[in-house]
């Protein structure tokens, strides 16, 4: 709430679950593995994944100069993560996400 206060209602919400058919992980399971089977190596994807995505975010600016965020990983009762993560832009690019009102 004291971010809202400060900035404004988040912009976007945004989800990246994990797929347990990302090629990185299926060609280091063993032969009759499955994702569940290998925690360790879920979480390392997975955290690899989500830094790039949140590099393209926040540095790269893909939706727009970001004025604040908020992010969080849980993890599915099949054992896969997954993020939701809140963003706030700046006010110049907020209309190019927003839609107009009429």
């Amino acid at each position: 709430m004291a971010i809202c206060r400060e900035f404004h209602k988040p912009d976007l919400f945004i989800t990246m679950t994990c797929n347990p058919k990302w090629s990185e992980i299926e060609t280091e399971l063993l032969p009759g593995q499955t994702a569940q089977d290998r925690p360790d190596l879920v979480a390392r994807v997975f955290k690899l994944k989500m830094e790039s995505f949140l590099d393209a975010v926040l540095k790269v600016q893909i939706y727009g100069e970001v004025a604040a965020h908020m992010a969080v990983v849980e993890w599915q009762k099949r054992g896969l993560p997954h993020l939701h993560l809140l963003l706030i832009l700046r006010n110049c690019d907020r209309s190019a996400v927003m839609p107009q009102s009429t």
